[in-house]
């Protein structure tokens, strides 16, 4: 069984984890920039994403301390086409947030850090979530959905919900786009479903720098 430790306070080891995680995010950002699918795509993605360049790079200030490994993306896109399933086994997708800041994070009950920072993302959502800020962890095990479910039941992890992808798709997705390079991986999006910051690593998700941050991002909405 893990050894719980207090939600806010991660392992050096962990710590350590992600700082090299902020690298490889950064390069995950100048990734973004770079990948277009067509001038046609190009044009349709800047018009969701307008404002969103200038929201993402207000954030800047934010992605320090605790969160330090996430990197804003230099060009916003959106974020389409991932599935999953609730608890009951509804189908959704991203869209079904839209209006909100989502924090999406990927993890399975077989990653240790994973593991380590459910209950600070579980603190998280019952600190900031509501009308314009959403917490959503989708799990990637394989087969059926009750092992995470036993094991977000007994470490108290009652404000997520269970969302799930058993095919691993949504991890799939992600790092075919240079955004997951393991777990867990993080996103920060907007309410218009643009992508404004991405991290690879775990992070102490109940810090006051986190939560600064996804303060930053639910009210940036002027920017």
């Amino acid at each position: 069984m893990t050894e719980k430790r207090p939600s806010g306070l991660f392992p050096a080891k962990l710590v350590a984890i992600a700082a090299i995680a902020g690298v490889i995010a950064g390069a995950a950002a100048v990734y973004v920039k770079q990948t277009v699918s067509g001038n046609g795509a190009t044009i349709a993605a800047a018009g969701q994403c307008e404002g969103s360049v200038a929201r993402a790079s207000a954030l800047t200030p934010y992605m320090t301390g605790d969160v330090a490994a996430m990197v804003p993306v230099e060009q916003p896109k959106p974020i389409e086409g991932l599935t999953f399933a609730d608890a009951s086994g509804k189908s959704m997708t991203t869209a079904d947030f839209a209006g909100k800041t989502v924090l999406l994070n990927l993890w399975a009950t077989w990653c240790v850090p994973c593991r380590e920072e459910m209950p600070a993302l579980n603190n998280l959502q019952k600190a900031a979530g509501g009308e314009t800020f959403q917490v959503l962890a989708i799990n990637i095990d394989t087969g059926d959905v009750e092992k995470p479910k036993t094991f977000l039941e007994e470490t108290g992890v009652d404000a997520l919900g269970l969302y799930s992808d058993a095919s691993m798709g949504v991890f799939n997705s992600l790092k075919k786009q240079g955004l997951a390079f393991g777990l867990p991986a993080t996103l920060l999006i907007d309410g218009k479903g643009c992508l404004l910051g991405a991290m690879n690593g775990p992070a102490a998700w109940d810090s006051p720098d986190a939560k600064a941050l996804v303060g930053a991002a639910s009210t940036a909405i002027g920017i």
